[in-house]
């Protein structure tokens, strides 16, 4: 629980030291046996890149560091939940424990709403504000079939 502490309180100080360079409100840090493994703040702005949020990219860093992609062993902190792309890396990482501060209601009301994301991902793809056009006669399968014959393949 010290380690949780100390992990998290890191966190929101990485998230306030970001806005100083630049980054958005947001820190994160990974951990794995009681030590820091990766950290990381908000670079969407800076890097333009939408996908760099915090948990993505200390995600990123963890996986380099520890050569893996799995990182099931790991712990993250973040200084606010994770919105929904970071929560769906958090899942394709394996990590089994998510420590943060402040919640969704927290970043909305910074000016982060991630609601209609969690609700629009409920929705069939058909009733979605962005179109989805689904071609299955494209050949898509050819892919999975290489994937399921593909001797080496790990998975994931």
């Amino acid at each position: 629980m010290d380690n949780d502490r100390t992990f998290l309180s890191r966190a929101i100080r990485i998230a306030v030291d970001g806005i100083n360079k630049g980054g958005g409100p947001f820190g994160a840090v990974i951990s794995r046996e009681g030590k820091i493994i990766a950290e990381a703040n908000n670079r969407v702005v800076m890097s333009h890149d939408p996908t760099a949020h915090a948990e993505v990219l200390a995600i990123r860093k963890a996986s380099d560091i520890l050569n893996t992609h799995d990182l099931s062993g790991c712990v993250i902190y973040a200084s606010c939940e994770p919105c929904p792309m970071c929560l769906g890396a958090i899942y394709w990482a394996g990590i089994r424990k998510v420590v943060y501060a402040s919640d969704r209601k927290d970043a909305s009301a910074a000016g982060f709403n991630d609601s209609f994301m969690y609700e629009e991902m409920s929705l069939d793809p058909s009733e979605r504000k962005i179109l989805f056009i689904h071609m299955p006669e494209a050949g898509g399968g050819e892919a999975f079939n290489r994937w399921e014959q593909y001797e080496d393949r790990v998975a994931y």
